[in-house]
């Protein structure tokens, strides 16, 4: 399985938010790690969607040695990068070229755009050596990237065009060059997962947003009523850990069969 390869446990981190209706209701931010390729929940923790320290983070998780934790764009920063490092772990983090920065083994600024987008085979995965550059202790790695395919650069760019439309802005052309690649900060051994490796365990990051769905609905996480603070907390996980149990039993309930096993251990045809 993905979660024994090489000795490592595979966690996805991620985050969603959920509001009280109407206009005047609160937003809170679940923050949420899974196993994979179990699904397993092993952390859980709830939080106002807006204020100092809510927003997604590395840091925000217990991390041991060995895990290999895979995010999203959302936990690209040199301080969650290093929280993970420091804590014995290693990471694989689609990189937000406004929030997080590189620089060479020898300390000089790295030029991502031009590493990026310079000429290479077409389609095949391409990873440059570099260090984290920012407000935490630099961690040396990998970028990983690879071009996308012109149908899925076109639509990459069209939601940043219309995004933009929206805010009233116009996206920088850097970021529309961007759009074009899939790009990933690794600390994963080289050895053994070349850069095709890194892009394809990332790709098990999917399995999350059903995990989020199936909850929503299970615990009906959409109708938070309006209450203080402390109370649509307590209420929240209270419906988290219904819904977790819901899928433990549903999981269990799976894994048990009726047919083959009889009252003293012989088998029924």
């Amino acid at each position: 399985g993905v979660s024994a390869a090489g000795g490592f446990e595979v966690r996805a981190f991620d985050a969603t938010l959920v509001s009280e209706p109407g206009r005047t209701g609160s937003r809170w931010r679940v923050h949420y790690s899974v196993r994979l390729p179990s699904l397993t929940c092993d952390h859980l923790e709830v939080t106002p969607a807006a204020g100092a320290g809510t927003g997604e983070s590395f840091a925000r998780f217990p991390v041991r040695r060995s895990d290999f934790v895979l995010g999203d764009r959302g936990y690209s920063s040199a301080r969650g990068i290093a929280h993970v490092a420091s804590s014995g772990g290693w990471v694989a983090v689609r990189v937000n070229t406004g929030s997080l920065a590189f620089s060479t083994p020898d300390g000089r600024p790295f030029g991502l755009l031009g590493a990026v987008s310079s000429p290479g085979p077409p389609g095949e995965p391409r990873s440059w050596a570099v260090a984290t550059a920012g407000d935490a202790a630099p961690v040396r790695g990998r970028v990983c990237a690879v071009r996308k395919s012109d149908t899925a650069a076109a639509l990459a760019r069209e939601k940043l065009r219309l995004r933009a439309s929206k805010s009233g802005t116009t996206p920088r052309p850097e970021t529309l060059e961007y759009a074009g690649y899939v790009i990933l900060f690794t600390t994963f051994p080289e050895s053994g997962f070349p850069a095709a490796a890194v892009l394809d365990w990332y790709r098990l990051r999917w399995q999350v947003e059903p995990v989020f769905k199936r909850f929503k609905t299970l615990a009906k996480l959409g109708h938070l009523p309006k209450r203080d603070d402390e109370s649509a907390r307590a209420w929240l996980y209270g419906k988290l850990f219904t819904a977790l149990l819901a899928e433990k039993l549903i999981r269990h309930a799976a894994d048990v069969s009726p047919w083959g096993c009889g009252l003293r251990g012989e088998s029924h045809p």
